[in-house]
């Protein structure tokens, strides 16, 4: 997962290299998030009748084969190419890895295992843009570097998944390989609305930080320090992990509205900073908006996990998790738009204005009409 966020402080040295728009940035970023949807509905239920190991491979493979195309990047089709296979990447591991890590889990420890497989899902997606920002920073070779060491981090990580036991053992003929899909079953359209809306918003916060973060940092707030800029980065996806840490003492019912109003006082945070021009104030927003990202999500995914059936279960959390992840793309995109007319400062204000408005509305209903599992 680390190898999915490395390019984050390095796309203002692409744009000097290349010569693009800050919308062609939020459309580079974008990309990836459509590789991780189609590996979702495609081949999220791969694991089940293939194995976990032979999954988990093909997605450090696909990883690799992003890393190259970084490498030896010649222009846009190359960084096109090497987000898209980053998607495909990111869509095996996340339900693979998750389900591989609660299979070796000992009895009586599958929750505990399930926040390390989240914890390190969100970990090593801050730690790519911290670890990028710092190399490009103050290591040689900037823009080819940190995809070297991602490299050197797959073979080790390769080497690891190839001595692991296999948790998938069939003993009948495999059945028909076939695309997963999703589904919205009627029994859970109550929960899963509510739910996936503030993902969506969660996500779409994620997805500004590790898009455009480090250009409204150098346009207004004049930081131009690559690994400051890794630096707030990481710090939201740290906060997403405690939010989700902390929700293990809070109710999912309790916790998902929260955590909704915890990402409005971030998001409040996050237009004050560029109102005021001020670093510290946008370090705050991170933080106060990766809690409540954390907080909402981990409530979410609970809640439409333990609503639907048991047999539609993994189709429900791939529409869950579709919808997240058109919130970390499609507005993003907008903000790009957005920047071309208005300016990078305006835009963010747009942008943290209409998720204010999206959230407050999620949190208001969940209010009236508090959902049930």
């Amino acid at each position: 997962m680390l190898g999915t966020t490395l390019p984050t402080p390095l796309y203002g040295l692409y744009r000097q290299q290349i010569g693009f728009s800050e919308l062609t940035v939020t459309v580079v970023f974008a990309v990836y998030a459509a590789g991780v949807i189609a590996a979702l509905l495609l081949a999220g239920n791969l694991s089940d009748t293939l194995g976990r190991r032979p999954i988990l491979l093909s997605a450090t493979a696909l990883g690799a084969a992003s890393a190259l195309f970084f490498i030896f990047e010649q222009g846009l089709p190359q960084l096109f190419t090497g987000r898209i296979l980053s998607g495909f990447s990111a869509g095996l591991f996340s339900g693979t890895a998750t389900a591989t890590v609660l299979d070796l889990a000992p009895p009586g420890r599958r929750a505990r295992a399930a926040f390390a497989a989240t914890a390190a899902n969100m970990g090593g997606l801050g730690l790519g843009a911290l670890l990028s920002g710092i190399l490009a920073q103050y290591a040689p070779w900037p823009l080819k570097l940190p995809f070297l060491v991602h490299l050197a981090l797959l073979a080790a990580a390769a080497a690891v998944t190839w001595m692991l036991p296999e948790t998938v053992h069939r003993t009948r003929p495999r059945p028909s390989l076939r695309p997963q899909g999703m589904t919205i079953p009627p029994a859970v359209r109550a929960v899963f609305v509510p739910c996936a809306l503030a993902a969506f918003a969660g996500f779409s916060v994620l997805g500004l930080f590790t898009a455009v973060a480090p250009d409204f940092m150098a346009t207004v707030l004049d930081v131009h320090n690559l690994a400051v800029a890794g630096a707030v980065v990481f710090s939201v996806f740290c906060a997403s992990t405690a939010g989700q840490l902390l929700m293990g003492s809070i109710s999912p019912a309790k916790a998902l509205p929260l955590g909704c109003a915890v990402l409005v006082l971030g998001l409040l945070l996050i237009g004050a900073s560029l109102l005021e021009e001020s670093l510290p104030i946008l370090i705050l927003g991170a933080v106060t908006g990766g809690v409540g990202q954390g907080l909402s999500f981990r409530a979410g995914l609970t809640m439409i996990g333990t609503a639907a059936p048991e047999l539609q279960r993994s189709a429900t959390l791939s529409a869950f998790f579709v919808f997240a992840y058109v919130g970390i793309s499609l507005p993003v995109v907008g903000v790009g738009a957005l920047t071309q007319e208005l300016g990078v400062r305006d835009a963010g204000l747009v942008f943290a204005g209409c998720v204010i408005l999206l959230v407050t509305a999620v949190t208001t209903y969940l209010k009236l009409r508090p959902p049930t599992t």
